[in-house]
């Protein structure tokens, strides 16, 4: 019953999502999407002027994301270092809930070499990286974590541990959630930053 408040459209870039997750980038054709929607492939032309629509509609959906997450941040009371936590939390909950979202972070290589999802890709990536430099920043401003470490290669290091953190889950099954395992890690690199 409360499928039917989901849009066609909406399903469709949900099924795109997971076929990205499960197989990768070059699955995503609309022969494997109507398969797994259960419709006619000419069905996703209806919605979509082909699959480069569809894999803009996931792009936007992955960069709307990071928007609405970072102003829920932004708003949070609290010291900097508990929005960055906050902000990692909800991350990786996102990505161990939505498996398929979290395959568009391994695939951002491929999505920069793409015209269609270029430039959607490289802003989100930019806004994302700006907005943790950020709150890095403003962390060792207010003496929250010492300045071991500058905002921008923290920053590296926080969407490394995300990357690496994605890629060895589905190379490996892990017993552990994948929030559970980045607020290990991040556990230790708070020690090391701290005052």
């Amino acid at each position: 019953m409360e499928d039917s408040y989901i849009s066609r459209r909406d399903k469709i870039v949900a099924s795109a999502i997971e076929l990205i997750g499960d197989l990768g980038l070059h699955a995503l054709t609309p022969k494997n999407l109507a398969r797994k929607q259960n419709i006619s492939d000419t069905l996703i032309y209806k919605y979509f002027g082909g699959i480069d629509e569809v894999l803009i509609a996931v792009v936007n959906e992955y960069a709307a994301f990071d928007v609405n997450i970072q102003r829920t941040v932004e708003r949070l009371d609290g010291t900097y270092l508990d929005k960055i936590k906050y902000y990692a939390d909800t991350y990786a909950t996102y990505y161990d809930n939505y498996i398929g979202m979290g395959a568009i972070m391994l695939h951002y290589e491929e999505l920069l070499h793409m015209s269609e999802t270029r430039e959607i890709i490289s802003e989100c990536m930019l806004k994302r990286n700006d907005f943790v430099c950020t709150l890095f920043q403003s962390a060792i401003d207010s003496k929250e974590i010492r300045a071991v470490f500058s905002p921008k290669e923290l920053t590296l290091m926080f969407n490394g541990i995300f990357t690496e953190g994605l890629l060895e889950r589905r190379n490996q099954y892990s017993r552990k959630s994948f929030r559970g395992e980045i607020k290990e890690m991040l556990s230790h690199l708070e020690k090391v930053l701290r005052l």
